[in-house]
C-alpha cells in the first residue's frame, strides 16, 4: 500500500509543489498559465479520456448496474451538496467552486492509475467504461453549477448548448462508439493523442500548483474544508455504500472506492478558470483534497481489503 500511495499520490503532490515555486520564482507568469490551461481543457485532457474510453473492451468492462450506481450517487451526493452550500457557504460566487470540487473525483488521472496498479489491465478496462459514463454527468453537473453562481443570466438552451460544446463531453462521446464497436484506432491517431494526453498531467497540476495562495487559506477555510470532507469522505462513502447495497464485491467495489476517494480533478480548475470562477479556491481545494486523501485512501482501502470486501 505505502509504494501504492508513493508511485501515484506523492509525485502529483511535487508537480504542485514546483508549479507553485516556479511561479515564486517568476520562472512562470500569468500569461503561461492562461494559455496551459486552454491547452489542457481543450486538447490534452480530451486526448487522454478519448483514449482511455476508445481502447477499453466495452463488451467485457461495461457494466450498467454499476455505472448506475456512479450515476445515483453521484447526483444524491451533488444534491446534498449544493443544498449545504446554498446556505453555508459565503461569497455567493465560491458556491459553485466548493460544490464542484466536493464530488468532482481526479477519475482519469489518479483514480485510473489507483486501478491500474491495484487490479491491472482488466481493472483498468472496467475503470475506464465507469470513469466515461460518469466524467460526462462530471462535466454536465460542474457546467451548471458554475453557470448557476456566476450571477449572470443564462437560459436553460444557453447552458445545454454550452455542454455540448464542451471539449471534454465532446471527446468521451466520440470515444464511447470505438469501444462499444471495438473499432481500431489508426497508429498514427493513438501515437499523436498519447503525446497530448501526456501533457495532461503536469501540465494541469503545473497550472494548478502556479495559482495556489496560500494566504488564502485562512479566509476560504470553512469553503476548503466542507469541499475536502465531501471529496474525500463523504463521497466515497456514499458511492462504496451504494455499491455494497446492490450486491458488489471484490474488484467492482475497490474500482468504486479508488475513482470515488481520488482527489478533486486538476480538471475543475480548469473549467473554473475558463467560466470565470474563483480558480484560487479551486486550486486550494484541489490542493488540500490532494494532501488528505493521501492517508484517507490508505485507511479506507485497508479497512476493506480487512473485511475481504475488495
Amino acid at each position: 500500500m505505502l509504494s501504492f500511495i508513493t508511485s501515484t499520490l506523492i509525485p502529483v503532490l511535487i508537480l504542485l509543489l514546483m508549479g507553485w515555486l516556479f511561479f515564486r520564482i517568476k520562472w512562470l507568469n500569468e500569461g503561461f498559465i492562461e494559455a496551459g490551461s486552454k491547452l489542457v481543457f481543450n486538447v490534452a485532457l480530451p486526448a487522454l479520456l478519448f483514449l482511455s474510453i476508445a481502447r477499453a473492451d466495452f463488451s467485457k468492462a461495461a457494466n450498467p448496474t454499476l455505472v448506475m450506481v456512479g450515476i445515483t450517487g453521484t447526483l444524491a451526493v451533488f444534491l446534498a451538496l449544493m443544498i449545504c452550500a446554498h446556505f453555508t457557504v459565503q461569497p455567493y460566487k465560491a458556491r459553485g467552486v466548493v460544490v464542484q470540487g466536493g464530488f468532482r473525483a481526479n477519475m482519469g488521472i489518479i483514480g485510473l492509475a489507483y486501478c491500474a496498479n491495484t487490479y491491472g489491465q482488466e481493472g483498468l478496462a472496467v475503470a475506464s467504461v465507469y470513469m466515461g459514463c460518469i466524467t460526462i454527468l462530471f462535466n454536465v453537473l460542474s457546467v451548471f453549477v458554475l453557470n448557476f453562481y456566476q450571477g449572470t443570466s443564462r437560459s436553460l438552451m444557453g447552458q445545454v448548448t454550452g455542454m455540448a460544446k464542451n471539449p471534454l463531453i465532446l471527446s468521451i462521446a466520440a470515444a464511447l462508439p470505438f469501444s462499444y464497436f471495438e473499432w481500431q484506432l489508426p497508429d498514427t491517431v493513438v501515437k499523436t493523442g498519447e503525446y497530448f494526453a501526456q501533457l495532461t498531467l503536469p501540465l494541469a497540476l503545473i497550472c494548478t500548483g502556479a495559482s495556489l495562495q496560500f494566504r488564502s487559506f485562512s479566509s476560504d477555510w470553512f469553503n476548503i474544508v466542507l469541499s475536502t470532507t465531501c471529496k474525500c469522505v463523504v463521497y466515497p462513502f456514499v458511492l462504496v455504500a451504494l455499491a455494497y447495497a446492490f450486491g458488489f464485491k471484490g474488484m467492482e467495489l475497490g474500482i468504486v472506492l479508488l475513482l470515488a476517494i481520488s482527489p478533486t480533478a486538476a480538471a475543475s480548475y480548469v473549467m473554473v478558470r475558463n467560466l470565470g470562477g474563483d480558480y484560487r479556491l479551486a486550486a486550494s481545494i484541489i490542493a488540500v483534497s490532494t494532501l488528505a486523501s493521501l492517508p484517507i485512501t490508505a485507511l479506507a482501502f485497508g479497512i476493506l481489503s480487512k473485511l475481504q470486501l475488495v
